[in-house]
C-alpha cells in the first residue's frame, strides 16, 4: 500500500484510512511503538493488542463462512 506523507498542522504525517486501521485492528487513541531500522524501514506495532475472545472469533468465522459459502463450495 502506498501512502503519501502530508502536512498535518506544523508536522508531517501519514493518514491511515478506515480500512487500514481495521486491518491493523487499530483505532484513534491507540498507542503504537514506532521503530526505524537500518535502511530506513519503519515498523509500527500496537503497544497492547486487544485479545479476541473465543465467542467473538466463532461468531465472526460463522458470519464469514455464511457470507462466502458459495465461494468456498467452488474452491473445494
Amino acid at each position: 500500500m502506498i501512502k503519501t506523507i502530508t502536512k498535518v498542522g506544523n508536522c508531517q504525517g501519514l493518514i491511515f484510512d478506515a480500512a487500514l486501521l481495521q486491518l491493523a485492528r487499530l483505532k484513534v487513541g491507540d498507542q503504537v511503538n514506532v521503530e526505524v531500522h537500518p535502511g530506513g524501514t519503519i515498523t509500527i506495532v500496537p503497544v497492547e493488542r486487544e485479545s479476541i475472545d473465543e465467542k467473538s472469533a466463532a461468531k465472526d468465522a460463522k458470519r464469514l463462512i455464511k457470507k462466502n459459502s458459495e465461494l468456498f463450495r467452488r474452491l473445494s
